[in-house]
């Protein structure tokens, strides 16, 4: 029916016959579903089935890593309308609608790792990955007895909101169910969390890779004549076509999809807080432009992060400003300079600091603002940056982990003759995976900019 409507509607608008609509219509239906490069996706069921086989492999990575945060007892604490963001990765990525579902890890010794739900209801499906008794307070006190652990690790401290997601009510009934030596023992999981969640497994390989490559479909799709007519589009206008493509595709966009216009002489490249202002919903695309967007989407509880350009060429013009151009190159030699000194193991820290006197050494303006991907857009895991103000390159002692995935961040400013010598800001953001050999991209990088003619 939805067809049929659809192109009623379109022989009505445009007057053609039947033979012409159905011409029309069917490659309107297509782009929005499956266009010629648009990997297959998962159904929701075969993606939890997947996920779960995921799962055994991560719980057998546990327990060395366990022992070697020095972690004996890990306890996550799920809440009714108030997900943990560790739940889905712990435990089966299905819905949990108890009151408080709690997943506790037990280093038993000789015996191996222990895992205990103590579900609010309970679940068939987490029988296949913890013991889930009758009465599991009962169980968990006698675990406590035989296998008293020097330290309960929770989500408490840390730097970011995965590491510190315990409420203030749970940690209190905690406390209260346990007791007071139990208590005395609660330290942060932060060190493990980070761990379990930077490392990365062979069997995801694939399925993200199809994520970033129909992230960069949308995205090179939103910045081309399909999406964007000069004078009259807006950037509201690309922003709700990136969203509605993504529903229908069955993703989700983990962040507002954001714009950015820098034209010559003109204040909307002005910068905020050392980058480039987001261009305001009401803005007309108008030719000569050059166009940022940064989008990103989520699938499998993987997330990607994805940034290009593209340049509307004025009228009578058949390829970008000889200057733009040339500002691409700088940012693919900052590109080419963090991937060579990039190593496992290697701190980012020195990595940050010897890419950005590379640049010096080169007379690029640079700046590297490159984080972890992964199970969250933000992730866990050793950070790329240069320095801004009092913030560090990165966290002490935070050496890159091989087979990470890393959203590789950053832009050079270059001044352009074309545009009277105004500096114009080269962005790129690229999902990247750590080799022995340094950074390798999920796809191609940019190396031309994308035009509306």
């Amino acid at each position: 029916m939805r067809f049929i409507r659809l192109k009623s509607r379109l022989i009505r608008r445009i007057g053609f016959g039947l033979g012409s609509a159905l011409i029309l219509v069917i490659p309107l239906l297509a782009i929005g579903e499956r266009g010629p490069d648009m990997p297959e996706l998962l159904p929701l069921a075969d993606q939890i089935e997947v996920r779960e086989s995921w799962l055994v492999k991560r719980h057998e990575m546990l327990l060395p890593m366990m022992r070697r945060q020095r972690i004996p007892m890990w306890i996550i604490v799920n809440e009714e309308f108030h997900d943990d963001p560790l739940t889905e990765f712990i435990a089966p990525p299905r819905p949990y609608v108890g009151n408080r579902d709690l997943f506790i890890f037990l280093d038993a010794g000789e015996v191996g790792l222990k895992k205990l739900a103590i579900p609010g209801y309970r679940e068939e499906s987490l029988e296949r990955f913890f013991e889930v008794p009758d009465d599991g307070w009962a169980n968990l006190s006698a675990w406590l007895q035989t296998y008293p652990p020097a330290t309960i690790a929770l989500g408490i401290g840390g730097r970011r909101g995965m590491t510190r997601s315990l409420t203030h009510d749970s940690c209190r009934f905690l406390a209260e169910k346990l007791g007071p030596e139990a208590e005395k023992k609660f330290i942060s999981a932060a060190p493990l969390i980070e761990e379990y969640l930077d490392t990365r497994i062979p069997e995801e390989f694939d399925h993200y890779s199809r994520l970033v490559t129909i992230t960069e479909n949308l995205g090179k799709r939103a910045l081309s004549s399909e999406v964007i007519t000069p004078g009259k589009t807006r950037v509201g206008d690309v922003r709700r076509w990136l969203f509605s493509q993504s529903h229908r595709l069955g993703l989700r966009t983990w962040f507002q999809p954001d714009l950015r216009i820098q034209r010559p002489g003109s204040a909307s490249a002005q910068m905020r807080g050392g980058f480039l202002a987001v261009a305001r919903e009401a803005e007309v695309f108008q030719r000569g432009d050059l166009v940022h967007l940064d989008f990103g989407l989520v699938y499998m509880g993987l997330y990607s992060d994805w940034q290009k350009m593209m340049v509307i060429l004025r009228r009578r013009e058949t390829e970008p400003a000889a200057g733009l151009q040339r500002a691409l190159r700088n940012t693919n030699t900052l590109q080419d300079a963090l991937i060579r000194f990039s190593r496992p193991e290697k701190d980012a820290a020195v990595v940050s600091r010897e890419t950005m006197a590379e640049m010096e050494r080169l007379g690029i303006e640079a700046q590297i603002y490159s984080h972890p991907l992964g199970n969250h857009g933000h992730a866990l895991g050793a950070s790329l940056r240069t320095p801004r103000g009092d913030r560090p390159t990165a966290a002490p002692d935070s050496p890159l982990r091989l087979g990470s995935y890393l959203a590789m961040e950053l832009n050079t400013q270059t001044g352009v003759a074309e545009w009277g010598g105004q500096k114009v800001v080269m962005m790129a953001e690229d999902p990247v995976y750590l080799t022995p050999d340094g950074w390798k991209f999920f796809r191609p990088r940019q190396e031309k900019l994308y035009i509306i003619k």
